[in-house]
C-alpha cells in the first residue's frame, strides 16, 4: 500500500498517544522496565551495541606520540591526513568507480551519530522547496538519532516499517509520488540495525534513481559495514555516480575497531551537500581532537584488527547456530552484530525483556522500544527482541544465549 496523505493522517494520529515515551530514549524506557527488579544471575548486558573487543594495540601509541597535540583546536573538516586516509579507504574498500576527494568529498565526524543528527537539519537548508510539509523517511525499527534529527530540522519523520516480508528494508514500492516530492532525506541503514539486512546493489540503484527523481538526500549509515560472516556489505556511494551527487555515506570507527568511547568517523560523498553540511557543523557540531584523528589514520591504514574482529564475531554467530538453532525464529544476520528473536509467543517483548532478567539476569532489549507505531497502531518491533552479541569472550556469549533457551524454556522447533 502506498504511504498517502490518508495515510500519514492517521500515522500522525495513530502515534499521537505514545508520542511522549516513544520520543525518550530506548535504553531510559529499558531502565524504567527492569527498575523493579534484580537480575537472578550474575547480570550479562546484551542491550546496548558497546563493542567490548579488545582495543587496537596501535592506540596508545600513536595517542602518546601525538598527546601534545590536544593543545590545539581542530578544524572542523578535519585534519589533511586523517581525510586522505578516510577517503582512500572508502574508495578502497568499497571499489569505487572514482576515488573520494579527500578536499571536497569527505568530513569528519565525532563519531556517526551526531553527523547523522546534523545532517537532516542540513538537509532541510539544502534542498529545493518540497511540494507539501517537508518529510524525512526511515526505516521503522530504527537508529534514535534519524527521528531526532527529523524533529530538529523540523520535518515530519516517515517510518517505513521494515519486516521479515520485505527483507528488513524499507520497501520502496510503498513510497507515493506524493510523498517522494515532499521528501527531504532518506535515511537507510545497511547493514541494518537492529535485524542485519544487507542492501544489495540493486536496491542501492533504486534508491539513487528516486533521490535523483524527487531531489532529496540520502543519508546512508554504514557503521556496521564491516562485521560480517558472508559477503562483504557494499556501499550507498557504489551507486551514486562519479560526482555522488544526492548521496552521502557515514561511518564511524566504534564498530568496525572497536573504539566506541574515541567517536571518531566520517561522511563521504555529495561536495555540494558537504559544503553546506561544513558550514552547519562548523558553527554547531562537536570537533574531532587532532590526536584522536591521528588513531583513525593509522585505523584506517590496517585492515589486520578488522579481519581479528570480524573473526570473533563469527566465533559468537556459530555459537548462535549450535544454542539457538530455529528457536525464536533465528536467523543468522547478513551484517551487524545484532540477533533479532521473535518473543511474541512469550507474552511479547517486554515480558520476555523482564523475564530474561529477572530469572537469567540477562538484558536484553524490547522491539517494539526501537520503532513507532504506524498507521494501524501496529508496532514492526512489537514481539522481537534485540541481543547484542558484543561480550568480549564467547564463554560469555555461550553462557548467555543457554540462559535464554532455559528462561524461555522454547524446545527446539
Amino acid at each position: 500500500m502506498a504511504i498517502t496523505a490518508s495515510s500519514r493522517s492517521a500515522a500522525a494520529a495513530g502515534a499521537q498517544d505514545g508520542a511522549q515515551v516513544s520520543e525518550r530514549s530506548p535504553f531510559a524506557r529499558l531502565t524504567d522496565l527492569l527498575s523493579p527488579f534484580e537480575p537472578g544471575k550474575p547480570l550479562i548486558n546484551m542491550s546496548i551495541g558497546e563493542p567490548q573487543h579488545p582495543v587496537p594495540g596501535f592506540v596508545g601509541p600513536v595517542l602518546a606520540k601525538h598527546i601534545n597535540e590536544f593543545g590545539r583546536y581542530p578544524a572542523a573538516k578535519g585534519t589533511e591526513p586523517f581525510r586522505q586516509a578516510a577517503a582512500a579507504w572508502a574508495t578502497r574498500r568499497f571499489d569505487l568507480p572514482k576515488a573520494v576527494d579527500p578536499e571536497t568529498e569527505i568530513l569528519v565526524l565525532n563519531g556517526s551519530r551526531e553527523g547523522l543528527f546534523f545532517a537532516a537539519i542540513a538537509a532541510a537548508r539544502y534542498v529545493s522547496p518540497r511540494k507539501g510539509a517537508p518529510a524525512i523517511l526511515m526505516p521503522n525499527p530504527f537508529y534514535p538519532a534519524y527521528a531526532a534529527g527529523a524533529r530538529a530540522a523540523g520535518c515530519e519523520a516517515v517510518f517505513l516499517p521494515t519486516t521479515r516480508d520485505n527483507g528488513f528494508l524499507p520497501d520502496l514500492d510503498s513510497l507515493s509520488a506524493e510523498t517522494l516530492d515532499r521528501t527531504v532525506a532518506f535515511y537507510l541503514a545497511s547493514p541494518a540495525n537492529p535485524q542485519g539486512a544487507v542492501a544489495s546493489r540493486t536496491y542501492f540503484d533504486r534508491v539513487k534513481q528516486l533521490a535523483d527523481r524527487h531531489g532529496f538526500i540520502v543519508l546512508s549509515d554504514e557503521c556496521y559495514s564491516e562485521i560480517y560472516t558472508g559477503e562483504a556489505p557494499g556501499s550507498m556511494l557504489a551507486a551514486a555516480g562519479n560526482d555522488f551527487a544526492n548521496v552521502v555515506a557515514f561511518q564511524s570507527l566504534s564498530k568496525r575497531s572497536n573504539l566506541p568511547g574515541m567517536r571518531v568517523g566520517f561522511v563521504a560523498g555529495d561536495s555540494k551537500f558537504l559544503a553546506r553540511f561544513h558550514e552547519l557543523r562548523n558553527v554547531a557540531a562537536p570537533q574531532v581532537p587532532v590526536p584522536l584523528q591521528h588513531v583513525a589514520v593509522a585505523a584506517y591504514g590496517d585492515e589486520a584488527h578488522v579481519d581479528e574482529n570480524r573473526r570473533l564475531y563469527r566465533i559468537k554467530f556459530d555459537l548462535a547456530d549450535q544454542i539457538l538453532g530455529n528457536r525464536f525464529d533465528y536467523r543468522r544476520p547478513a551484517g551487524g552484530f545484532c540477533i533479532w528473536l521473535d518473543v511474541s509467543a512469550h507474552g511479547g517483548d517486554e515480558a520476555a525483556t523482564v523475564k530474561l532478567f529477572r530469572e537469567g539476569g540477562v538484558r536484553v532489549i524490547p522491539g517494539s522500544y526501537l520503532a513507532r507505531p504506524q498507521a494501524d497502531g501496529s508496532n514492526p518491533g512489537a514481539g522481537y527482541i534485540r541481543v547484542a552479541m558484543v561480550q568480549q569472550d564467547s564463554e560469555t556469549t555461550a553462557e548467555a544465549l543457554h540462559r535464554m533457551v532455559d528462561v524461555l524454556n522454547e524446545a527446539r522447533g
